[in-house]
């Protein structure tokens, strides 16, 4: 295996938590949005400020590491998607920055018109942000973005590989948030609350569903690079994560609220997973292969040092942030508060 080729894994890796830990923290917007008024749904969006608060902002190291890589060791590609994909990754920045500052002033509201505004704006751009950042990658996997850079400014993203790409985003988003979020109001003993949070979930667990099988056929006329490898290749990745949605499914069915979030997290793994499967070798698809794309191999040895320094140093602070906003320690905060 190639130097080139590890550090695109590390890259990937980077990929894959960012879509996981910062996806669950996206999709409760969803449920935000659609929570209901301000007495009925005060709850939920309390426990949502109460399970996303301490981990939100944290889960934004894994972008700023793939930009990161992807800038250093591959600066050609970078560059050459930053300039065709310009609308998308801006929308989509300003997505997270409305979404960081609106989580914030929502809290503080003098007024409640203040806070149902501060609201809607965290709602929607949590829904808005992994649309673009979906529609971005789709292109990229589609083959629109061509290596010299500066490609077509709408084409490259307005076509039916980016939509479903983005719709993909934000009901795999939303699937993972509701799986955690039902456990939150298990395990916090809101039992009417997790009751509805459940049937829900299982709601956007079927839609997403929907979606990612009914993507295959555009796919295919649309992306045949990607399709091909999508059901070669990747096929396994695929049917281990229709399995796995299925499982979440029935366990939400079944009121298993711990073994779901596990199988939540499987399922949409499976999917990412499948999705670097099928875009391999390509760095940009069509265009660039991972080799032709790598910098010098002093930067990216450079790089894999600097990556087994965050797997020492952050992996560790994060892995404790997160085992303690799941633990009986935070449950018990929450009702001392």
């Amino acid at each position: 295996m190639s130097l080139a080729v590890i550090v695109a894994i590390a890259m990937f890796a980077g990929i894959l938590l960012y879509a996981l830990f910062g996806g669950a923290d996206f999709g409760s917007g969803f449920f935000d949005l659609t929570a209901g008024g301000s007495e009925r749904g005060g709850e939920l969006r309390v426990l949502i400020d109460h399970s996303i608060g301490p981990v939100w902002e944290a889960n934004h190291v894994w972008l700023i590491y793939i930009l990161v890589i992807w800038w250093t060791g591959f600066p050609e590609t970078f560059a050459a998607a930053t300039t065709t994909l310009t609308l998308p990754l801006a929308l989509a920045l300003v997505g997270i920055v409305l979404r960081g500052a609106s989580f914030a002033f929502r809290k503080y509201s003098a007024t409640l018109a203040q806070a149902r505004l501060f609201g809607a704006v965290f709602a929607g751009s949590s829904l808005i942000t992994p649309f673009f950042l979906g529609a971005a990658a789709g292109a990229v996997a589609s083959g629109r973005v061509p290596a010299q850079g500066n490609g077509d400014q709408l084409g490259s993203w307005l076509n039916p590989t980016s939509l479903f790409g983005g719709l993909i985003a934000v009901g795999t988003c939303a699937f993972l948030a509701g799986a955690f979020l039902t456990a939150d109001a298990s395990r916090s003993r809101h039992d009417a609350l997790a009751e509805v949070l459940r049937i829900r979930t299982i709601g956007v667990g079927i839609a997403t569903g929907i979606v990612v099988f009914a993507a295959l056929i555009p796919i295919r006329n649309d992306s045949p690079t990607l399709s091909d490898r999508l059901l070669g290749p990747a096929a396994p990745l695929i049917v281990i994560s229709a399995a796995a949605g299925l499982a979440t499914l029935v366990m939400l069915h079944r009121r298993s609220y711990s073994s779901a979030r596990f199988a939540a997290v499987a399922a949409v793994a499976s999917v990412v997973i499948g999705w670097g499967v099928a875009q391999y070798p390509w760095m940009l698809v069509d265009e660039v292969r991972i080799a032709d794309a790598a910098g010098a191999p002093a930067t990216l040895a450079g790089l894999l040092v600097v990556v087994a320094l965050a797997v020492v140093l952050v992996v560790p602070a994060l892995g404790y942030l997160f085992w303690l906003t799941q633990s009986d320690r935070w449950t018990d905060a929450e009702h001392a508060a």
